[in-house]
């Protein structure tokens, strides 16, 4: 009987792993599902940390994900686990920031943040800034909200934005640009 089981799992669709474990709570959908993204998930990781640092955040994106999906209704599983393992990494990365009291930075880059976002203390918060930034990212204009999503949100390349929107490649940099303080700026004025 248990081959037949893991037949099922394996053959199941995303989303009807996430239902079976809803609705039962065991974690073997929930395994069965995140070793199809494992790849995805210590890959996003490496971009942030050494292997080891990885290895550990990957079970701790698991941990994560035995709470909140049941919690979320999650459409497209694959581009919400990116999400959320980037997320993830971020506050890791956020955390060790304020532990050792220096920057960090990636690929010689310091880790953008914005002021009010680094003092929030629990997840309530940062969902509701997270709300107020896809509101914010929703009254952009539609080239600017169509850009800055793919560019930052989809991490395509200029060129690939131009390619996918028909968009002029001036006017993809110019529409990434202009839509980020047009972002930054409504964040600011929520935060007020």
């Amino acid at each position: 009987m248990a081959f037949l089981h893991q037949n099922i799992m394996k053959d199941a669709d995303d989303a009807g792993l996430i239902q079976e474990f809803k609705r039962s709570g065991k974690l073997d959908y929930l395994a069965a599902l995140y070793q199809r993204y494992m790849n995805l998930v210590y890959g996003v990781c490496l971009r942030y940390f050494d292997e080891e640092e990885s290895k550990d955040a990957v079970m701790q994106i698991f941990e994560e994900l035995i709470v909140k999906l049941q919690q979320h209704e999650v459409q497209n599983f694959k581009s919400w686990l990116h999400v959320l393992t980037k997320n993830h990494c971020l506050m890791k990365l956020r955390a060790m920031k304020n532990r050792e009291g220096k920057e960090i930075s990636l690929d010689g880059m310091p880790v953008m943040e914005n002021e009010s976002f680094g003092h929030h203390e629990n997840g309530v918060n940062i969902e509701a800034h997270l709300q107020g930034m896809e509101k914010c990212l929703d009254a952009l204009p539609e080239e600017q909200k169509r850009s800055v999503d793919l560019f930052y949100l989809k991490e395509k390349s200029y060129r690939e934005v131009s390619d996918l929107t028909g968009y002029d490649m001036k006017k993809v940099k110019s529409y990434i640009q202009n839509g980020k303080r047009n972002l930054k700026i409504c964040m600011e004025q929520q935060d007020v």
